[in-house]
């Protein structure tokens, strides 16, 4: 029977966010996607990938990670949907071909240093949809560019009222 700790320590419980922060991550999210989806609706561009959910939890929620910071977010995204959409053209869209884009995202994002776990799923956004390489300016590009512009600058506004 595991014990309580051993619990703990695989579930991780994190210590629990201020409720500013909290409430300020709830705002910059919903600040993001809204202005970038109306954004895209008003140009008939899709601006939004379904990782950019998981992005702000990272930007707005833990805006002092080092997964949070611009570089990470539009290298991370521009990476990975290349690895998805490279191994596409190459390999197809099966189980190994799906598998061998992730991992090379992976390995890119180590290389070059932009690690950003959400961007972890674009290649397996680019398998399941098999986008063309448009994909990878838009929504990828442009939206993760807006994205990481709009959490540095509503990080920045919203710091003061932070502490």
């Amino acid at each position: 029977m595991p014990t309580r700790q051993t619990l703990k320590t695989f579930f991780g419980f994190p210590a629990r966010q201020p409720g500013k922060i909290i409430a300020f991550a709830t705002l910059g999210g919903f600040v993001a996607i809204g202005w970038i989806a109306l954004l895209g609706q008003l140009l008939n561009q899709p601006l939004i990938l379904g990782s950019f959910g998981a992005s702000c939890v990272l930007v707005f929620g833990y805006p002092d990670s080092p997964f949070s910071k611009a570089k990470q977010v539009i290298g991370g995204h521009v990476i990975s949907a290349a690895s998805g959409l490279i191994i596409l053209s190459t390999l197809g869209s099966g189980p190994l071909a799906m598998a061998c884009a992730l991992g090379l995202a992976i390995f890119l994002m180590h290389v070059t240093r932009t690690v950003h776990p959400p961007a972890g799923s674009n290649p397996v956004i680019v398998m399941l949809s098999q986008p063309g390489w448009h994909f990878l300016l838009t929504p990828v590009l442009v939206g993760a560019v807006l994205l990481a512009a709009t959490g540095w600058s509503f990080n920045r506004l919203t710091k003061p009222f932070k502490s």
